[in-house]
């Protein structure tokens, strides 16, 4: 877990300068999981990038950003194969968190928030899969949004699990956020309506008291957003800790199912963290598959009847604060666990998630969640920009 200077891929900096356009005057990195044309794309891990073809055309998003006029800043260290929430990677570095000096940033697109809170990119590009937007943009205090499952492209972008891969991005303030969000989503901001606000006890519940207490005046200000606060659960008694495990079970089968040829092929060199995660993905049984499946579908259920008609679910992005640096793995094995326990949620339903960087505690930041039904990212936007006004 060795820290970096920066969460910059080592060695020269890939940069690229955009057409005219609307973002003509940001710049922005992606995670080493993004295509860009001519250069490998390594996924942090020491064997991916040199048997694989080096990619001829950028990602969709890339391009798109390109298109818009922003310029490429460089490309970003990730957790190896995105396989990780906490941001070391044991090849290439750990990233630093200039919000909180010491300690994690939170992955798997470690480098890429990384860089976003240094200010050494206006903006950046992630993945999210089982977190990994969400996860470092609480740790470091920034914008950071999981979109709905499916809506944008995921075109030359490395997989983990397609049913949950998304790519979404960072920005340290509202204004960047919007308009990079309108360029990607291709619309401007719904005006946010007084549609409900739902706070879930359960997952709050998760959280340390610390972090509760910093998150309630932002609650506070959605509700006078949004509409007064109504307590719900996401699940019943103890249904979030079992979603998560079952959740586990779907993307790491997916994983392996993903990875398995090219391991077969290559015999590549892994972390033992990562190794043991595909070994666990190697054993599940297509019956283990099945009853985590039927989990997901009560999680679909429940989402829909909370959220279908319009309104708002808050909920902690992490549990914690970032974590120092030097734990060992079982007790990194012990934050992940946790944190997952709210991840899982959006995750399996396929639903927009984005974290305002509302707070502190401890000296630290840590984000709130606003979760709304499939197809709502721009309202979440809309929310953010809103509150950033206020």
């Amino acid at each position: 877990m060795h820290p970096l200077k920066d969460g910059f891929l080592p060695g020269p900096r890939l940069t690229l300068t955009g057409s005219q356009g609307a973002l003509g005057d940001l710049s922005f990195a992606t995670k080493d999981l993004f295509d860009v044309a001519g250069t490998p794309t390594g996924a942090s891990n020491p064997d991916w990038g040199r048997t694989h073809p080096i990619p001829t055309e950028h990602a969709w998003m890339v391009q798109k950003l390109l298109d818009a006029g922003a310029a490429l800043a460089g490309k970003t260290i990730t957790c190896e194969i995105s396989f990780g929430i906490l941001g070391f990677n044991q090849f290439f570095g750990t990233p630093p968190n200039p919000a909180a000096p010491g300690c994690l940033p939170g992955g798997s697109s470690s480098g890429s928030a990384s860089v976003v809170a240094a200010g050494l990119a206006d903006f950046a590009l992630g993945t999210d899969t089982g977190g990994s937007v969400r996860v470092p943009a609480s740790l470091c205090g920034l914008y950071g949004i999981r979109p709905t499952h499916g809506r944008l492209p995921f075109v030359g972008v490395c997989k983990q699990a397609p049913s949950f891969d998304t790519a979404g991005w960072f920005a340290r303030d509202a204004a960047t956020f919007v308009r990079v969000s309108e360029v990607i989503f291709g619309e401007a901001p719904p005006d946010p309506n007084a549609s409900g606000l739902l706070m879930a006890e359960d997952a709050f519940a998760v959280a340390d008291p610390e972090v509760v207490e910093a998150l309630m005046p932002v609650v506070e200000k959605l509700a006078a957003l949004l509409g007064s606060a109504q307590l719900t659960t996401l699940g019943e008694s103890g249904e979030i800790a079992l979603w998560n495990d079952q959740r586990n079970i779907i993307q790491r089968s997916e994983a392996w199912a993903g990875i398995r040829d090219w391991i077969d092929r290559e015999n590549p060199t892994f972390a033992f963290n990562v190794a043991r995660n595909l070994a666990f993905g190697s054993a599940i049984t297509p019956g283990q598959v099945e009853v985590a499946r039927i989990a997901r579908n009560r999680v679909v259920a429940r989402a829909r009847m909370l959220l279908e008609g319009g309104a708002i679910l808050c909920i902690p992005t992490t549990p914690f604060t970032a974590p120092p640096l030097g734990l060992s793995l079982t007790e990194t094995d012990a934050l992940s666990g946790r944190i997952g326990v709210l991840t899982s949620f959006a995750g399996m339903a396929g639903l927009p998630q984005m974290n305002l960087p509302l707070c502190q505690a401890g000296g630290k930041p840590v984000g709130l969640s606003i979760i709304g039904w499939r197809g709502a990212d721009m309202k979440l936007v809309a929310i953010a920009k809103a509150l950033s006004l206020e």
